[in-house]
């Protein structure tokens, strides 16, 4: 029986699309369409799949009006966030670009030990095959792009499995992946149901998944994958660290755009605030001051700053987290207001420490303040917490600095800046529940690649 999907615009609870799952008969065909486009793909010169990543850069700029408008409906993003994300998925294809041509091996002599003479090795790295990448709801564009822009810089083929939320967006991706001279056998979109997904990773013919999403979703690939290379980039629950000493407008403005924009939807996001106990009370004057003056409503609105949740089960849990926090003894200082699937940003403190709110990932708008007078309270709350992805913090003290990014549980400590910083070209995951293997465009095409000798 085919299972239809309705994607709801979460602002207006409108049907955007509807479409019907995959069958496995559906999905076995492309898998093998796609195995068959190994040898093709490598027939490309490292120049042309150059080439193809550039012009899909290209195509994506042409179209971002389309794109802008169909990330806005399906995810209820806000046009200005949508154009970031543009922008930056451009930008991962102009990197994947650039490394497709660098991506360099080595020649070894074989003389270096005295056990064997006058022997060279070659080393090269060559693709593993087809690539499953499966990707989240939040950026449609660009995290499947840093996936599929580094899969075919090495030369593999790809599964894409986008989320259901974003069949048109995928859908579209696809068409100018085409457009851009990626043939049918490089590149194909699946949308099964969970239980064929089960199959899809099973099967003999996958063989890398890179899957961006929550640790459910990696332990059930984990339980069915078999002995296939996984690459996990998963949830977290960042902590942004101001001390006395650091600039506090900037580090209220980066709370600001890395908590409340894309609302709060956002691996990255600054989840848990750690303001030393000397400037506690004027950071939380300003930051309650700066986003109660946040435009909330219309993503179509290009004045808008937060929309909506990307739907209302995602509503309802965010709420019951806060819910629970204030029930438990923390204060609201700004929001816990809804509207819909609409959630206006809410700022508490006094959260207690084992609430959810502070010991789980919230996917959404809500910015715990949390006062310390010792930076070893800090380290001990942070690692004590399952994820471990990435973090920042506002000092100018080289000593705090280089204790915390060598005693952080993280797999990023970032300086006068948040834990939603991200560049495309730099190396980015994280330890513990957030994640294995890595992201950032060169480090991703040698996890999605193999390394093959030749002794001459």
């Amino acid at each position: 029986m085919t299972t239809e999907f309705q994607v709801l615009n979460p602002y207006n609870n409108e049907v955007f699309t509807t479409f019907k799952m995959e069958e496995f008969s559906s999905v076995e065909k492309k898998i093998a369409m796609l195995k068959a486009g190994k040898k093709e793909i490598t027939q490309l010169s490292t120049f042309d799949r150059s080439v193809i990543l550039s012009k899909l850069a290209d195509l994506l700029e042409k179209n971002q009006d389309e794109l802008i408008s169909m990330i806005v409906s399906e995810i209820g993003k806000t046009t200005l966030d949508a154009k970031v994300e543009i922008a930056r998925a451009a930008a991962t294809l102009r990197v994947s670009a650039v490394e497709c041509t660098q991506l360099n091996g080595e020649v070894i002599s074989s003389d270096h030990f005295g056990m064997t003479q006058n022997k060279r090795g070659i080393v090269e790295w060559k693709p593993v095959g087809v690539i499953l990448a499966v990707t989240p709801f939040n950026f449609p564009y660009n995290l499947a792009l840093h996936k599929i822009g580094p899969a075919f810089a090495v030369a593999n083929t790809i599964l894409f499995k986008p989320h259901p939320q974003n069949y048109l967006s995928g859908k579209r991706l696809v068409e100018l992946c085409y457009e851009a001279g990626m043939s049918e056998n490089m590149i194909q979109m699946i949308m099964p149901t969970n239980e064929v997904m089960g199959q899809v990773v099973a099967h003999e013919d996958i063989n890398l998944i890179s899957l961006t999403g929550g640790i459910v979703a990696a332990k059930a690939i984990s339980k069915n994958a078999g002995m296939k290379k996984l690459l996990f980039e998963l949830g977290g629950n960042d902590p942004l660290i101001l001390m006395p000493d650091g600039n506090l407008d900037k580090a209220v403005a980066t709370c600001i755009n890395q908590r409340f924009g894309t609302a709060g939807q956002r691996c990255t996001a600054s989840k848990r605030i750690f303001i030393h106990a000397d400037v506690y009370t004027e950071f939380k004057t300003k930051i309650v001051e700066a986003a109660s003056k946040l435009v909330v409503g219309d993503p179509t609105d290009p004045a808008t700053f937060v929309g909506p949740v990307v739907n209302k089960q995602a509503a309802d849990s965010v709420m019951r987290s806060v819910e629970l926090a204030v029930a438990a003894g923390a204060n609201v200082l700004l929001g816990n207001k809804r509207e819909g699937n609409i959630i206006y940003p809410t700022i508490l403190e006094n959260v207690p420490v084992d609430a959810e709110l502070i010991c789980e990932e919230t996917f959404g708008p809500i910015l715990p303040l949390i006062q310390f007078k010792d930076i070893e309270e800090v380290i001990a709350t942070v690692n004590s917490a399952k994820y471990g992805l990435q973090s920042g913090v506002f000092t100018k003290d080289l000593d705090i600095i280089k204790r915390l990014y060598n005693e952080l549980e993280v797999g990023a400590l970032i300086v006068d800046d948040g834990p939603g910083f991200r560049a495309e070209h730099f190396p980015f995951g994280g330890v513990k529940q957030s994640g294995q293997g890595s992201e950032g465009v060169r480090y991703t095409m040698r996890e999605m690649a193999h390394r093959k000798i030749l002794v001459l």
